[in-house]
């Protein structure tokens, strides 16, 4: 039996050629309790290295190798015993053979390495266990997926994302695990990039704001991740991750230092600011340096500069591609002497001990000092404690009762139904009436693998159909409203497992016969699940066989509503003028399938907006808050370039079933200081005829700089319900700090000269009287 919620409607300097210091000392040290201080004086050199080592799960099971387990899965006591006593690792990560476990699993894993950890070792120091659970418990069995983080951002819903993060947190304790691979901070700025669904957009405000709310909802209001309902969050990826030059996943790019503090760094300073535990490190390379050897990002940045006194933990096997890839290490050894010198604390080795044994050779010979040691490992020491590791090394399952809860999945299926964004709609042939004879077709149409992505009980996302069996496709929830005579299924295009891990079929003619006896098509098109490397891809364009797929249905002369269930914006210029209506649902979680189904035929009122600018070209992938440069088409009438802004769709663009009206935008100073606050407010009316809710969006524009200027930034954002009528005044707070940008000396300054403050159609003008620079500290947002 499927489930359908009844109750659904309720409720210092960056240098541009980063250098490598080889043996500098740190500059940064942080404080121990007295417990820490205590246990590091006792702890011998091989005790410490071993807290700065990180393996996976396979290491510890029984199995062939250290690559993968047998069966069902247990823990290799001898194995588990090599690894805590004879090289004191510290942490374990990730699951074992790619697949969820149930929570009485974790429980009996954890419990087994805890026991050997805490009974057996000399010190008694339990081991930290961590996770990637970025939209729900990734790897357990009955967890709440909720949408991806970009299906997330573009509910523009703060109270929604930090209940989300909330759950999560629950769920994962539920399963024995305290600390959490999330929240991903990357800033979505080019959507070649594999992983732009990871992250919350490509919007600097959007998502600092939102990923301090992920912050407060894994470690609480007041971070005390010693409450067995929280974790410990951990940034990705610091620092500049998501923006490499060829579009692909940990390859090289070049930043500018003004760009660098610009837009990828406040993210992580507000994320820092609210108290974040620990941060991961960009597994790329920056202007010719790795960041795990990068010690201007790692030390002089995230450690002196911006105050960081958590964890820093490398990505996956990123020390030893510093030799194996990156080649600025000539041997293993020597990697190690690199990232450790450079600041990080934490290796995520993940299956050779040999970074223990090197790290020890290395403090011997002097290479590495001690106080750089002492500093990592008393770091490590102080998350254990804070996390009461200590005193509960292992939450039991049995105390989590609202796991998998009716009311935690009605929190993931009203994330969905905000997230999603109906970008077209001729002629209102949305809503649909019941009844409607429905051709739901295309490979996206009945698979939960499609609407829940990658990091979805494995790490592609490949086994999902194996635990999500029970909730709806969008076929099937479609079929639920619709009933089954009403609603037909030819599925046009299908993937198929491949060594390359999906490719397309078609079977395109039986998808056209079959709209024959249909009023409408449903057309569910996108992308598989993947992540990462495999997510790479040469061609932004959506499939060739897709496309096919459109433009033969498009010639029944049936009306489609095209339905976009992908990680990032495939191009679609040559098929959207085709279709009637476009909904995108991004990777809408578990309940996605539900929460379409419902705003199609009108039970929910669309309120979800772009997160990104959607583009319409391969070579016009520009953000919103672009320069003036990128919008010169036309110079005096005589020339027309092909130079213009061509987008398919806006950022922050989203239509509803009801309109909206903007009124009064009213500014309480039209004249101010550098520091003073103002007020802007706006009236919004519901003037359609249903209830909605609606994305109020404040953009800040400066009319001249010393930098050429952004054309406009977000600057405040809420979202209200509206009925039928009913007006409500909206207002924002800012002050001049809030206006400035990184000037070429790299502080944040604010110029004195004109802006404009704009909120849908409204637009008013202000003056800044005075010119201030705040300092290179101060990130503003």
């Amino acid at each position: 039996m499927k489930k359908i919620l009844l109750s659904a409607l309720a409720a210092a300097t960056i240098i541009t050629g980063c250098s490598i210091s080889q043996g500098s000392e740190q500059k940064v040290s942080v404080e121990g309790n007295q417990e820490v201080e205590s246990l590091l004086s006792q702890m011998t050199l091989e005790e410490k290295v071993g807290q700065m080592a990180q393996i996976t799960l396979d290491v510890i099971s029984k199995g062939d190798n250290v690559y993968s387990s047998y069966e069902p899965l247990q823990l290799n006591e001898d194995l588990v015993r090599k690894a805590v006593l004879e090289y004191h690792v510290g942490s374990i990560l990730n699951t074992a053979n790619n697949r969820a476990r149930t929570t009485e699993k974790w429980f009996e894993v954890i419990s087994g390495i805890q026991k050997i950890a805490t009974e057996e070792s000399r010190l008694k120091i339990p081991v930290i266990y961590g996770i990637d659970a970025i939209h729900g418990t990734t790897y357990t069995a009955g967890a709440t997926m909720f949408p991806q983080e970009i299906a997330q951002a573009a509910t523009f819903n703060r109270e929604l994302v930090r209940k989300g993060a909330e759950i999560c947190a629950y769920e994962t304790r539920a399963s024995a695990i305290p600390w959490n691979f999330s929240p991903v901070l990357d800033m979505g700025r080019d959507p070649r990039f594999p992983r732009i669904w990871e992250g919350l957009g490509e919007d600097v405000y959007l998502t600092s704001q939102l990923g301090v709310e992920m912050i407060k909802g894994y470690e609480g209001a007041n971070n005390d991740i010693s409450n067995p309902h929280k974790v410990a969050s951990c940034l990705k990826h610091f620092l500049g991750y998501s923006v490499p030059t060829s579009g692909k996943d940990r390859t090289p790019t070049f930043i500018p230092e003004v760009e660098l503090r610009e837009r990828h760094i406040p993210a992580f300073k507000a994320a820092i600011d609210a108290g974040a535990h620990t941060v991961m490190i960009n597994s790329g390379i920056i202007n010719g340096t790795p960041v795990h050897a990068n010690y201007d990002l790692l030390t002089k940045l995230l450690k002196e500069e911006l105050g960081f006194k958590g964890v820093a933990v490398t990505d996956w096997a990123d020390i030893d591609n510093l030799h194996n890839r990156d080649k600025v290490a000539d041997s293993p050894k020597e990697a190690v002497k690199l990232a450790i010198n450079a600041g990080i604390d934490m290796a995520m080795i993940p299956y050779s001990y040999d970074f223990c044994t090197h790290l020890v050779e290395l403090v011997n010979e002097g290479e590495v000092s001690m106080s750089r040691i002492d500093d990592a490992v008393r770091r490590i020491l102080t998350l254990k404690y804070e996390l009461g590791l200590f005193e509960k090394p292992v939450t039991d399952y049995k105390e989590y009762k609202a796991f998998g809860s009716e009311q935690y999945e009605l929190a993931a299926y009203n994330a969905a139904a905000e997230a999603i964004t109906l970008l077209k709609n001729k002629e209102g042939i949305l809503p649909l009436s019941k009844g409607t004879k429905v051709l739901v077709t295309g490979p996206n149409a009945n698979s939960m693998r499609s609407l829940n992505g990658g990091w979805t009980y494995s790490w592609q996302g490949d086994k999902v159909e194996e635990f999500a069996g029970e909730y709806n496709t969008i076929l099937e929830a479609i079929e639920n409203i619709n009933g089954k005579n009403n609603t037909t299924f030819s599925t046009g295009v299908s993937y198929i497992e491949t060594g390359k891990y999906w490719e397309e079929t078609k079977d395109i003619n039986s998808a056209v016969s079959a709209a024959k006896g249909s009023d409408l098509i449903v057309l569910c098109l996108g992308e598989n699940s993947y992540t990462e490397k495999p997510g790479d891809l040469h061609d932004l364009t959506i499939s060739s066989n897709q496309i096919e797929l459109t433009k033969a249905l498009a010639k029944t002369g049936k009306p489609i509503v095209l339905v976009l269930n992908e990680g990032r914006p495939r191009l679609i210029k040559d098929i959207e003028p085709l279709v009637d209506a476009v909904v995108q649902t991004y990777l809408p979680g578990n309940f996605g399938g539900d929460a379409l189904a419902d705003i199609l035929f009108g039970k929910v009122n669309p309120s979800g907006k772009l997160p990104y600018t959607y583009p319409m070209y391969a070579n016009t992938l520009v953000t919103y808050d672009h320069k003036p440069s990128e919008e010169q088409n036309k110079m005096e009438g005589v020339y027309d370039y092909e130079s213009d802004f061509a987008i398919q769709y806006p950022f922050g663009f989203g239509l509803s079933y009801t309109t909206f009206s903007y009124q009064n935008l009213k500014l309480s100073k039209d004249e101010l200081g550098a520091d003073e606050e103002f007020t802007v407010s706006i009236e919004v009316s519901n003037t359609g005829d249903v209830e909605g809710k609606e994305v109020v969006q404040l953009f800040v524009s400066d009319h001249y700089a010393s930098i050429t200027p952004d054309v406009k930034r977000l600057r405040g954002f809420e979202k209200i319900a509206l009925k039928p009528g009913e007006t409500q005044t909206v207002s924002f707070q800012l002050s001049g700090r809030d206006l400035a940008f990184v000037a070429k000396d790299l502080q944040w300054t604010v110029e004195k000269g004109g802006f404009s403050a704009m909120i849908g159609d409204q637009k008013a003008d202000f003056n800044i009287t005075e010119t201030k620079a705040f300092g290179p500290k101060d990130q503003i947002l």
